[in-house]
């Protein structure tokens, strides 16, 4: 199967949603292949609107926070949104893009470790300044992972920019409105598309819909690998992995 996870590194929702997406991918890892799309969620507080949740501005962005925080059971700092809130959300995407030009691993681990820099600690990621500081420390623990002169120069040459406009392209022209969105298709072309937080059982259904043949795979992931690959896991991660408890398939 293939999946496009449509995201946004200041996007409380895609946070929220890391518990169920870390044991699907692990549980599903044989059968499955993924990649990031950027959605550009916040270009500028002077455009941004959302209705639905009457947020325009940064202030009443913190109550959202709050909410995904006591419905998922994530930590989440919304006080960032008093005290130093994002201008934008688009240089964090521009900065991951230039992280996905060196591998999707480094894509992968490089949104991580930012959505910990701002759910987590605070961090105002729309800074230049702490998207070189986070880069930095992935380049300094995984330096075959992340090649820190080559990240600068991608985000200073347009590189970075050009790919993430690739993404926003792709975003409007699939007419996708709310992050976290997941598009699943199976080889055979069927397909299931999975919008906003929702719980493990919504991604097992989805999969029963289009390939009912595959099974989760029981995996450890407390094992020493996975805990030096991840490094960071939160008591809500560590309490949905436990749940993993189907039977193993037999590949």
């Amino acid at each position: 199967m293939q999946i496009v996870y449509y995201t946004d590194p200041l996007c409380c929702w895609s946070w929220a949603f890391e518990p169920q997406w870390l044991r699907f991918r692990l549980e599903f890892a044989p059968f499955i292949k993924w990649r990031y799309c950027m959605g550009g969620l916040i270009s500028s507080w002077e455009t941004f609107n959302d209705p639905m949740n009457a947020i325009s501005k940064p202030v009443q962005m913190g109550p959202l926070w709050f909410e995904a925080k006591h419905i998922s059971g994530m930590p989440v700092n919304d006080h960032i949104w008093l005290n130093d809130p994002p201008a934008s959300s688009y240089p964090a995407c521009i900065a991951v893009k230039c992280a996905g030009l060196q591998s999707a691993d480094a894509a992968e681990q490089y949104l991580r470790q930012l959505r910990e820099a701002v759910m987590l600690k605070g961090q105002n990621i729309a800074k230049k300044t702490v998207l070189m500081e986070v880069a930095e420390t992935l380049a300094t623990h995984k330096p075959a992972l992340l090649n820190m002169e080559q990240f600068e120069h991608d985000l200073q040459n347009g590189a970075g920019q050009q790919a993430f406009r690739k993404d926003i392209q792709e975003v409007s022209y699939q007419k996708i409105s709310r992050f976290p969105t997941l598009t699943i298709t199976t080889n055979e072309g069927k397909g299931v598309i999975i919008v906003g937080y929702r719980p493990y059982k919504v991604l097992l259904e989805a999969i029963a819909v289009i390939a009912p043949e595959l099974k989760p795979v029981q995996t450890n992931f407390f094992s020493e690998s996975n805990i030096s690959y991840w490094e960071t896991i939160t008591a809500r991660e560590t309490e949905e992995l436990k749940q993993s408890t189907e039977a193993p398939v037999h590949l």
